[in-house]
């Protein structure tokens, strides 16, 4: 982590909180509610949640997300940094409103993000 240094990156709109919980199927068309974590952030902030959750359950999501969200926009040295930003946030939020099983997540999630460096 001391090697890594803060490198320009386009921001895009994001979600903030982007998993299935949010997303709507209708009639065929995929919708997405909750923005109340929207913010212009890298794109990679709204893979987060999916690596740590989804991917890892059924890691064929993951090429499949791929296949319609076109380039995968991950560079290593950023996309390790987000993780981890995303794990101490996670941990330090679920401990604030005294959520154990999320604050577990938090934990599990700083651990892999660790093995990332």
């Amino acid at each position: 982590m001391a090697e890594y240094r803060p490198q320009r990156v386009d921001v895009v709109p994001t979600h903030g909180d982007w998993q299935p919980r949010n997303w709507l199927s209708d009639q065929g068309a995929v919708k997405a509610i909750d923005f109340g974590r929207f913010d212009f952030r890298p794109a990679v902030t709204d893979f987060c949640r999916l690596t740590v959750q989804q991917w890892q359950q059924a890691p064929s999501l993951e090429a499949a997300f791929l296949r319609g969200y076109g380039e995968d926009p991950r560079s290593q040295s950023v996309w390790r940094m987000n993780l981890l930003r995303e794990a101490v946030g996670t941990a330090v939020w679920a401990r604030f409103v005294g959520d154990e099983a999320f604050e577990s997540q938090g934990h599990r999630m700083l651990h892999q993000a660790l093995q990332n460096f």
